[in-house]
């Protein structure tokens, strides 16, 4: 891992991630706080993007730094995180939530298993559990570390 990452919470960064989802540059991104007409969501998640710009306008040093450079989530949830996964990389992440076994298991490229390593909360950990049938890429189980 390289520099310290800005800690931002899972919600702003699903709405970031979501915004990107939709081709949105880093520049219209950083851009939010001065936007007339943010884009209706329509998916399950009904994000409201107007809590996005408010963090743009109360925090605008670490927004930015968020944007530009790459964030940590303060804390992930099993949920948040499945949601996180699917915003940031597409494809449907399997979540278990039965007890002792909780966990995401997603395929990932080693791009997007860096994305997230340095996305991802403190105490997850994330381990390889088998190759994948597409080239290149690898299953990941992402878990607690403690549980």
């Amino acid at each position: 891992m390289s520099q310290a990452r800005v800690k931002i919470s899972q919600q702003h960064a699903l709405l970031i991630e979501s915004l990107r989802g939709r081709d949105w540059t880093d520049d219209e991104l950083l851009g939010i706080s001065g936007r007339g007409g943010l884009p209706k969501d329509d998916s399950v998640f009904a994000f409201d993007y107007e809590e996005l710009r408010e963090f743009a306008v109360r925090e605008p040093e670490l927004y930015a730094s968020a944007v530009r450079e790459g964030y940590r989530m303060k804390f992930n949830t099993l949920g948040g995180l499945r949601c996180w996964l699917y915003l940031a990389f597409g494809g449907e992440p399997h979540i278990d939530r039965r007890p002792g076994l909780e966990g995401i298991s997603a395929i990932l490229t080693d791009g997007q298993l860096a994305k997230l390593e340095e996305a991802l909360a403190y105490g997850w950990q994330v381990q390889q559990v088998g190759e994948s049938l597409d080239s290149g890429k690898a299953t990941y189980r992402i878990e607690p570390a403690v549980r």
